[in-house]
């Protein structure tokens, strides 16, 4: 029989235990438990001894499970990088109210600032039954094995992962029919702002507007790559207005940074939308009332935090995961920053829950 000291790195170690971990760092299981806690009172080469052994083992402490003799309710993980902005907030509201609407509690975790993600989630998951990530806090792939088959386990809004079930508004399709109604208003320096290397929901965001641009036999301008924050979008207004930028259009990743430069350019004079049409993605609460108003597409936020809590619910009850990923609609809203006169609710996305295949 195989013992923890004959697996190697990479290969996971079934049913690995605190005694385990003890036996392949060479430290005593009472060394582990300080370690795991976070007690800082272990050496600092001990402690990396230990840490290596649960990454070699794949182990997650069952202290969750232990709890649940003493509990009469679930209790959910959920990991966002922050709570700034209005994405995160509907998102945690969603989560929360279904949670609380089955009788389970949440506990959060921010990703931001901290310097071993892969240890804070192992250790979030001693507390919870089960955790929901959000694809931007990129949880690490050895993370995601060492929960697998131990911790159900839900991601959000980001690239599916072997194994892990995940949920996620569409966003190819809807990206790629804003990107051509703007095209129809003669507009031909588009460009971009988001970095699509920042978290897949923008990648296949900007997916769409080049595939808009290539079925007009059109090559796309790269995009302006920054962070999907208000203050950003300011800064690119004014690159905008330095000449920095050249542009009659900007398709924002998000309503912060299209706010934002839309704002910016309305203070020093500039007309949007005709001098730069100016379009977003969200339809947060102030895109409707800004003049003119944002033209952006609508997505079911809070709805994803009721979807990820049903699902972590379902497969803590005994269900089986869905094997492909689950993607709700999303819409375009043609408002006026695009240059339309007269604001409508059009180009309705996929509808219901469905498949990313399904047409």
């Amino acid at each position: 029989m195989a013992t923890a000291r004959e697996h190697g790195p990479d290969t996971p170690s079934v049913g690995a235990t605190i005694y385990s971990v003890a036996e392949r760092a060479g430290v005593s299981i009472a060394t582990v438990s300080r370690v795991l806690q976070g007690a800082g009172t272990v050496s600092s080469t001990t402690t990396q001894k230990v840490l290596d052994a649960v990454e070699q083992l794949n182990y997650v402490p069952l202290g969750a499970a232990r709890s649940l003799a003493v509990r009469h309710h679930e209790a959910y993980g959920l990991v966002l990088p922050e709570l700034t902005g209005p994405y995160y907030s509907e998102l945690l509201m969603g989560f929360e109210s279904r949670a609380a609407e089955l009788g389970q509690s949440v506990t959060l975790m921010l990703t931001d600032g901290k310097a071993d993600l892969a240890r804070a989630v192992r250790q979030l998951a001693t507390r919870v039954d089960a955790i929901a990530v959000l694809g931007s806090a990129a949880m690490p792939p050895a993370v995601a094995r060492a929960l697998h088959g131990q911790k159900p386990v839900v991601i959000i809004a980001g690239a599916p992962q072997e194994g892990i079930e995940s949920v996620g508004a569409e966003n190819a399709h809807s990206a790629e029919q804003l990107t051509e109604h703007v095209l129809t208003h003669g507009r031909t320096r588009l460009v971009f702002v988001g970095d699509p290397e920042g978290a897949p929901d923008i990648y296949e965001r900007h997916a769409g507007f080049v595939a808009a641009h290539r079925a007009r036999g059109a090559e796309p301008a790269a995009p302006v790559r920054v962070p999907f924050r208000e203050g950003e979008g300011e800064a690119v207004a004014e690159r905008i207005l330095s000449g920095e930028i050249e542009a009659d259009a900007l398709v924002c990743a998000n309503d912060e940074l299209a706010l934002g430069i839309m704002s910016r350019l309305q203070d020093a004079g500039r007309d949007v939308p005709g001098d730069v049409a100016v379009v977003g993605w969200d339809d947060v609460m102030a895109s409707r009332y800004v003049r003119p108003g944002m033209t952006t597409v609508s997505q079911p936020v809070r709805e994803l935090g009721v979807l990820a809590a049903d699902r972590l619910h379902h497969r803590v009850q005994g269900g089986e995961p869905h094997a492909e990923r689950q993607v709700l609609a999303t819409r375009v809203i043609i408002r006026g920053s695009c240059g339309c006169a007269r604001p409508r609710d059009t180009h309705p996305g996929r509808s219901g829950v469905t498949d990313d295949e399904q047409p």
